[in-house]
């Protein structure tokens, strides 16, 4: 009897069988020595074989002789010839002799890579054909060379006998050490030769080979020797074949080096498990394997097992997970930490196996342990208490590490939390059982170690934020949160809060996390916190109160652009009467308690918060608000936080709050926006003043004065200083110094300064916005959202001292000038600015803008949560937009516009923008401040400008699809739409017919649906021109058309299209012609009034046209508006506003007087336009001024004829001047240059006007006769204009009424103006004194001053005028007085402009002629009754000055008439000025003249108005309050000189009663030298 066969030699050629066949594939350096004994193997039994594959009889029976048996296995089954060597040979070959010989194999390669083995040149034949012959003999000639099958196919008629088995073996050995080609004998083993009976597809290991044994076959037969064997060992079958395999897997599993026994399996090892593994499934389908047998025999020998083999067993069938862990009673503690281990292993060991393991095992303990069944066993309960044990193990394991390692992440935790993935454990459990799995780990993290106490929250909570958690913690709370709502997640919060000790940490960090990746979770918080401040003031709960307090300062620590500031959620939440705690006394005092408990352990931030904007308290309870802010205080004064360094206007909750001389400098941004806004200083400031003294001196006024260039033009931060200053609120010493250090920095270079800070920063913000970039494409929504929230953080650490949202809306002041930014600011931006671009470009590769995700919005809400950022990122966009346009390119076009468009959305209700200087008339939007970047006035700016609004409509369009349509119009931005609107018909022709028509856009003749406008912004495959028609046609675009917001009414277009400059415009000069005939007549014209057109009234039109033309000229005047020298539309302009007037003017004539003359229309809508607002104040007056002088440029350009009125009065056609007599003396009385003097060519204009009216009148001469009398009675300025300029509108006038009149000279009055001129010239020139023209005084004193202005009286044209005593003559030595008075005045205020010299001593020598006359003295009178001689402002409630009234002027009534407002308020001035200049002889002469006394009271009490209103001018030869001392002593002089008699009692008492306000010693002198004293004192007594 043999000796019994070991069955593990049967497992081993099974597993030599089916490894080889695997191996063959993919060779490896850790496969060598398998192929070398593979090789052996089948070497072997190739010869054995091939002799007795032919032989095929039946089995024999089991009382067969033992030979017998041998014989029928060795047919059926001529491998087990390897495994059972006993069967032929003495000496079995086992496993010493196989390894023995293995050690002398062929070489192979160690090397890297791929192992092969050496082909070396064959044997050519074989010497000897018997199998115990040597192989190593000689081998015959090349020619005789044959294959390995050609060689067993000559065996076949020789059977090999029982004792050559040995020499075979060594035969077979011998050929393997010839150094053989072994890769070509494999594959000629493994050929498709008919004959070879070992062939198997190596793609289908399972099939059975031709001629071969099938795996059932092949198991039945390993299973029929086990029972064999098993009836000889006297055990079980179930035994024997557990005890074999664990061996066996054994043998594998240690077969490597013994440390790597707790690693990975290598890749041939694992692939001797896996045949391993077939063969027992093939056992087990044969009943003679007993899986539970198995396991008890594999966990005897082994005390932990090997977890790989564990997942395999159960990926086989053949012992599930489930099954292992309910039966294993020492379970948890090796499968937590064989869990550990596998999540520790490399990818290097094969990265997607571990993850399928691992993801196996939480399935099952997942299923397992929270799956529910209606009656669970007692074994089930415990089952499921097992798996959820492990599963808190390995989750409180995954806690441990993140607390330890917090950068960089644990690749071991990063691997485990990515098994919280409901598509992983999804297969091994339901959806209701991942839920109660994820609430489980959700509780287990919120509570694992409670050891941070509530005040440590308080301390610590901003290091909490999202931005600075570990990334392995946040990855947690995402996996855990994603099959939940928000509202499900606050829920369970809610309640883990309310029944759990909790890790504050977690809790905190999970709600940053949850409003970071789910912007709908503000709303949900909100109501969650009105929850937990309801609950806690019903029942006066303090865990509730402190939940909503830590709850809110989380969500505000993440910035407005995830949820409010605390300050703001402070003042909702406690800041009015319907608060929670203002039910009730006690509810107050729960509240302030509850402050009062937090004072020890708060932040110094929220205790300003508390304290700034302090909760609601009736004021009966002020008391209590005022102990806790005391408390407060002496808190902030502990942690050196001053409460005199708190801001005036920051919310100083916000993280780690700013520096002080930020905080400083915010509040002056904020103090200098609201008093440019109100005018006023604000209530803050003044009290800051006052009650916060050391800050208000100490920080706010530094911030404020620091040094700078100041404009030319003062801004609103001069302002704001000037009236600090007035209202005694900066000390002198600072301000003067303030002053110096201005001057000092006007006379250096302005450079950008560097800020002070470490570039680490900015190197980690470019770091994250590329991979921003990279997490749009490859990203989910909540990863963007949490890179955003780092980027915010990053941002803040760049820009320290970040306010949050204060109370209103913020101001940002943009600078159009040159940019100043710190290089810092401009590099982050422009960092920014690529980065928005590329992602554009990356996003809209992928999908359409409609198709995309929110990542623009929220990418724009993060950086708006940065005031200092914004401010940075609003001016290089305006310098981008209206300075280097050029430099742009398509793309980044394309992604300005998008960004644009999102500023526009994002900041609809944020921050204002404030130009300096201001070009607009005040604060306005982002979007209305990037449209006023975009200019239009010339061509290149045009094509610019239209690209980049075709691009953001394109792209405004596109996103809107993708928002509910009330929302849709966010996305278009008004200003440009408007910009499209202006550009598109003036560049297109062809696209103007459809702006006049009411016919929709063409239809496709094809019937095919044109692609929408982004497509060919986006792709570039057309020209933009292209883009544009398609915009221009789109649905939308047509439709906002009739949106009042979006249309462009003629006045905008108006100022559009002046600022257009001529020499650089698109179109050429008839081109541009056509173009505004056709916006003016065909586009406006006929368009309704509430659309932006005139409805077809021309009135309208013109009116439209005039303010346009004038609102151009008065820009011109200011340098910050000032166009390019090459010149605007103006102009054209003119030119269609003369056009306008001519066809009215012709119209007017065919419809008689049925509507407006053109005279009353123009004068009358000039005089709404300059009277509509008139403040007292010097710059209303210089503005008025400029007003009338641009309206006088653009009534020069128009016909003269339309000034004047012709009306029909009995059928006869007669002039009315009534309105043009109005506008002189209304308006352009007050903006004369020279003072009291028309201009030339206005005068002219004016009376070429009344002449060619004249001639349309039956009677035309008579008609210029009563004119100019009425000129000379009611418009006195227009007759001395007339006189003064007569030399040179004589001609001009003879000649146009001789080309109207046939040849006539011109009108009697015209004609006397001639002679009134002649007769000053004879004066002037010292000839002899011929009689005056019958003119009135004033027309003959013009015409003498002008003969004189300039030269010193002679002494002869003085003496003519003396001679004469009537009363015409004084009248004119006092008209000629006024004017000269008038020449003084604007000598002294005005000199640059060349006032003629000598004034003062022509007045010195009238005044002499008339010293002895009371007349002189009415040109001094003030204007109006005594009631207005109190003290009171000059102006009326609307800012005007109160209208001339002079009850004792007489015939000198036209001086009122002739001067301006400003030189009546100084004529008390030219009063003292004059007569302080004379001898004392003339002044007591003057003294004694009857009412000199009543006049010179009144003109020092007006000298006293003027120094109180400030109106004083500054005349270089005395100061001003010299003057007034001078006047003072002068009038008391003239008081003792003064009889008693002289003036009435009345008149007395009201000047006593004026001067008793004004200087009481001038009205004591009054009482004393004018009062007489009464007889007895008694009588004055009674």
């Amino acid at each position: 009897m043999s000796p019994p066969v070991e069955f593990g030699h049967l497992l081993k050629y099974r597993l030599a069988e089916q490894t080889l066949a695997r191996l063959q594939q993919r060779p490896n350096r850790q496969s060598v020595s398998v192929i070398h004994k593979m090789l052996l193997c089948y070497s072997e039994l190739c010869l054995i074989t091939k002799n007795v594959a032919e032989q095929q009889t039946e089995e024999e029976s089991g009382t067969q002789k033992e030979d017998d048996f041998k014989r029928g296995y060795r047919q059926r089954c001529p491998r087990l010839m390897y495994l059972f060597p006993d069967w032929l040979s003495p000496g079995p070959m086992g496993e010493e002799g196989a390894r023995r010989r293995g050690d002398s194999s062929p070489r192979s390669h160690r090397g890297g890579g791929r192992a092969h083995l050496h082909p070396v040149k064959a044997p050519s034949s074989v010497a000897q054909s018997r199998v115990g012959m040597s192989l190593s003999a000689s081998w015959g000639a090349a020619s005789e060379k044959r294959t390995l099958s050609g060689l067993l196919a000559g065996r076949v008629v020789k059977r090999p006998k029982q004792e050559d088995a040995g020499g075979l073996q060594q035969a077979a050995v011998q050929l393997l050490e010839q150094q053989q080609d072994l890769c070509a004998l494999l594959r000629e083993v493994g050929g498709t030769h008919p004959g070879n009976v070992f062939h198997t597809a190596s793609s289908e290991p399972k099939q059975t080979a031709p001629g071969g044994v099938s795996p059932a076959t092949s198991g039945a037969l390993m299973a029929r020797e086990l029972r064999r064997r098993a009836g000889q060992l006297g055990v079980p079958v179930a035994a024997l074949s557990a005890k074999m395999m664990v061996e066996r897997l054994k043998e594998i599993i240690v077969s490597e080096e013994e440390e790597h026994t707790r690693g990975p399996l290598t890749s041939s090892q694992r692939v001797q498990l896996c045949v391993l593994l077939e063969s027992s499934r093939e056992l087990l389908s044969q009943g003679a394997l007993c899986p539970k047998l198995l396991w008890q025999e594999y966990r005897r020998d082994q005390t932990v097992p090997h977890l790989e083999v564990v997942c395999h067993l159960h990926f086989y069938h053949i012992l599930s997970l489930r099954y292992i862990i309910e039966s294993d009673e020492d379970v948890r503690p090796w499968l937590v930490s064989r869990v550990k281990d596998l999540c520790g292993w490399t990818p290097a060991h094969g990265g997607e196996n571990t993850k399928k393991m691992l993801s196996t095992v939480a399935g099952v303990l997942v299923g397992s342990g929270f799956e529910l069944s209606p009656r669970p066993a007692a074994a089930d309960r415990k089952a499921s208490l097992l798996c959820c044990s492990v599963l808190d193990d390995v989750l409180f394991w995954l806690l441990d590490t993140v607390e330890r390692s917090l950068t960089p992440p644990c690749a071991a935790a990063e691997l485990w939390i990515e098994m919280f993935d409901a598509s992983l454990c999804g297969v091994s459990a339901s959806g209701e059982t991942l839920q109660r799995f994820f609430t489980h780990s959700l509780t287990q993290t919120l509570t694992y170690k409670p050891q941070l106490t509530v005040s440590d929250a308080i301390a610590l909570q901003s290091e909490w934020t999202f931005a600075k958690s570990s990334r392995l913690l946040t990855s947690l709370f995402r996996k855990l949160a994603v099959i939940f709502s928000v509202e499900q997640l606050l829920r369970r919060l809610q309640q883990v809060l309310e029944t759990h000790e909790v890790n504050w940490k977690h809790v905190l960090c999970f709600l940053s996390t949850l409003l970071v990746y789910n912007p709908c979770a503000q709303l949900s918080l909100r109501g969650l916190l009105s929850r937990l401040l309801s609950s806690a003031f019903e029942g006066y709960d303090l865990e509730n109160m402190i939940t909503a307090f830590l709850l809110a300062r989380q969500g505000a620590l993440e910035g407005p652009a995830v949820f409010p500031s605390y300050s703001t959620w402070f003042q909702m939440s406690f800041g009015g009467g319907s608060g929670h705690h203002a039910t009730s006394k006690k509810s107050l005092v729960f509240l302030l308690k509850f402050l009062s408990d937090l004072v020890p352990f708060e932040p110094p931030q929220y205790l300003k918060v508390h304290v700034l904007h302090s909760p609601y308290v009736p004021v009966k309870h002020r008391s209590l608000l005022m102990e806790y802010v005391s408390l407060a205080k002496t808190r902030l004064a502990d942690l050196k936080e001053s409460v005199e360094d708190m801001g005036l206007y920051k919310d100083v909750s916000g993280e780690g709050g700013a520096s002080l001389q930020g905080q400083a400098v915010q509040d002056v941004e904020k103090a200098v926006s609201l008093f440019d806004s109100t005018g006023r200083i604000s209530a803050t400031v003044m009290e800051a003043s006052i009650f916060r003294r050391p800050y208000f001196l100490g920080r706010f006024l530094p911030a404020l004065l620091t040094p700078r260039m100041l404009p030319v033009k003062a801004d609103a931060r001069m302002s704001f200083i000037e009236a600090l200053g007035k209202a005694d609120k900066i000390p002198a010493a600072q301000y003067s110094s303030y002053v110096e250090s201005c001057q000092k920095r006007r006379q250096t270079d302005v450079g950008a300064v560097r800020l002070d800070t470490n570039d680490e920063p900015v190197e980690v913000l470019s770091i994250q916005l590329q991979e921003f970039t990279q997490l749009l494409v490859e990203g989910s929504e909540g990863e963007v959202s949490a890179q955003l929230a780092r980027i915010s953080h990053t941002l803040s650490v760049v820009f320290p001292g970040r306010p949050a949202a204060p109370a209103g809306r913020t101001l940002v002041e943009l600078h159009t000038g040159p940019p100043l930014c710190p290089e810092l600011q401009v590099t982050v931006v422009n960092m920014i600015l690529r980065n928005f671009c590329q992602c554009l470009l990356n996003a809209c590769g992928a999908n359409p803008p409609n198709k995309q995700s929110a990542w623009a919005s929220a990418l724009v809400r993060t950086l708006l949560g940065n005031t200092q950022l914004l401010s940075g990122l609003m001016q290089r966009l305006w310098d981008l937009f209206h300075n280097q346009a050029s430099s742009l390119g398509a793309a980044h076009q394309l992604g300005l516009a998008a960004l644009a468009v999102h500023l526009h959305v994002c900041t609809s209700q944020g921050p204002l923008v404030q130009l300096v200087p201001p070009t607009l008339p005040g604060p306005v939007s982002v979007g209305e401040a990037l449209s006023a970047a975009l200019v239009c006035s010339t061509r290149g700016d045009m094509l610019f400008c239209a690209r980049l609004c075709v691009a953001a409509l394109s792209y405004g369009f596109c996103r809107g699809d993708s928002v509910p349509q009330e929302q849709r119009q966010d996305y278009v931005l008004s200003g440009f739409y408007k910009k499209l609107l202006f550009l598109v018909p003036r560049l297109f022709p062809e696209t103007r017919a459809s702006l006049v028509t009411a016919s929709g856009p063409p239809a496709d003749p094809r019937g095919q649906k044109a692609p929408g406008p982004w497509v060919g912004a986006a792709d570039g495959a057309g020209t933009w021109r292209e883009t544009a028609g398609s915009l221009w046609r789109h649905p939308g675009f047509r439709q906002l058309r009739h949106t009042p917001q979006y249309q462009l009414p003629l006045s905008e277009w108006l100022d559009m299209e002046l600022r257009v400059q001529r020499g650089e415009d698109a179109l050429s000069d008839p081109e541009r012609q056509e173009y505004q005939q056709w916006a003016c007549w065909e586009l406006y014209l006929p368009r309704p009034e509430e659309q932006g057109g005139c409805g077809g009234d021309t009135r309208i039109l013109c009116s439209q046209l005039l303010r346009a033309v004038l609102d151009q000229q008065l820009s011109n005047q200011r340098p910050e508006l000032r166009v390019s020298v090459t010149g605007t539309c103006l102009p054209d302009i003119l030119s269609r506003l003369q056009e306008l007037v001519y066809e009215m003017g012709v119209t007017d004539l065919h419809h008689g007087t049925s509507r407006p003359d053109m005279c009353d229309l123009l004068l009358e809508w000039v005089s709404q336009r300059c009277s509509s607002s008139a403040p007292a104040s010097v710059g209303a007056e210089l503005g008025l001024q400029r007003a009338l002088a641009a309206w006088n440029r653009v009534m020069l350009a128009l016909p003269a004829v339309l000034l004047v009125k012709v009306q029909s009065e009995g059928g006869r056609a007669t002039l009315d001047l009534d309105t043009l007599i109005e506008h002189v003396n209304q308006l352009q009385r007050r903006a004369c240059s020279p003072v009291g003097l028309l201009s030339c060519h206005l005068t002219s204009h004016f009376l070429r006007g009344a002449l060619c009216a004249a001639a349309r009148c039956g009677r035309s001469r008579e008609e210029v006769n009563k004119a100019w009398s009425q000129i000379c009675v009611s418009c006195p300025l227009l007759l001395v204009s007339a006189a003064h300029w007569w030399e040179r509108l004589s001609p001009v006038l003879a000649s146009l009424w001789r080309r109207l009149c046939g040849g006539e000279r011109l009108p009697e009055q015209l004609q006397l103006l001639e002679a009134c001129w002649h007769w000053a010239c004879r004066l002037e020139e010292g000839l002899p004194a011929a009689p005056a023209p019958a003119a009135g005084a004033l027309q003959l004193a013009a015409s003498l001053h002008r003969a004189w202005r300039g030269n010193v009286c002679g002494e002869q044209g003085l003496g003519a005028l003396r001679q004469e005593r009537s009363a015409l003559h004084r009248q004119v030595l006092v008209f000629l007085l006024f004017l000269c008075v008038e020449d003084h005045l604007s000598s002294l205020l005005y000199p640059q402009e060349g006032s003629p010299r000598g004034a003062a001593d022509l007045c010195s020598d009238l005044l002499l002629a008339l010293v002895d006359c009371a007349d002189w003295l009415l040109l001094f009178h003030p204007n109006g009754n005594s009631q207005h001689l109190r003290l009171r402002s000059p102006f009326d409630t609307n800012g005007r000055l109160f209208p001339p009234q002079t009850p004792e002027r007489g015939v000198y009534q036209p001086i009122a008439m002739v001067m301006s407002d400003e030189f009546t308020r100084l004529m008390p001035w030219a009063f003292y000025s004059l007569l302080l200049r004379q001898s004392a002889e003339l002044q007591s002469r003057a003294a004694r003249s009857p009412g000199f006394l009543l006049t010179a009271v009144l003109c020092y009490v007006g000298l006293l108005q003027l120094f109180l209103v400030g109106r004083v001018p500054q005349p270089g030869q005395v100061e001003p309050f010299g003057i007034l001392s001078l006047a003072k002593q002068f009038l008391l002089s003239a008081i003792a000189q003064t009889a008693p008699s002289g003036m009435s009692s009345i008149r007395l008492r009201e000047l006593e009663s004026q001067c008793s306000d004004l200087d009481p010693e001038v009205a004591a002198a009054l009482s004393v030298h004018l009062d007489p004293p009464s007889l007895s004192p008694e009588m004055d007594f009674l």
